[in-house]
């Protein structure tokens, strides 16, 4: 593994960018049901063509309508994977919230071969939600 160091004093920000047939729907599900609220959302009617989804712990995701025209090439709707950590009280919250608003639970909360405890959910188009208490080394 290299070691590269950064002379850059700028905190860097972490944006997993996904596509969806129906944002809308999508931002629904992860604000109602997974906890996240809307930071910002541009777009008429159905079509979203920007939206920032933030956690209030921190972090946040960035999400669009699927469209031809879009910069971001090749990426087909509904694809995609995102950890998020979380304490423990609300992992097991997410947990209870996603079964009972009837998320596919792929994963059930677990602990986790590496630590901490987690588990993992599909939104309703198929993007894999991973929540768990493992904060990774740099956390």
């Amino acid at each position: 593994m290299t070691n590269t160091q950064s002379t850059d004093s700028t905190p860097s920000l972490l944006f997993p960018a996904l596509r969806y047939r129906d944002a809308r729907a999508a931002i629904a599900f992860l604000v109602d049901v997974l906890g996240f609220t809307e930071a910002a959302v541009y777009g008429e009617g159905k079509r979203v063509d920007h939206a920032e989804l933030a956690r209030a712990s921190g972090g946040a995701v960035m999400l669009g309508s699927a469209r031809e025209d879009s910069t971001i090439t090749g990426l087909p709707p509904g694809v995609g994977a995102v950890y998020v950590a979380v304490g423990q009280d609300e992992l097991t919250r997410l947990h209870d919230r996603a079964r009972e608003a009837g998320a596919r639970i792929v994963e059930p909360l677990r602990d986790e071969d590496y630590g901490g405890q987690g588990f993992t959910c599909l939104d309703p188009e198929g993007v894999h939600w991973s929540f768990g208490t493992y904060r990774g080394h740099g956390g």
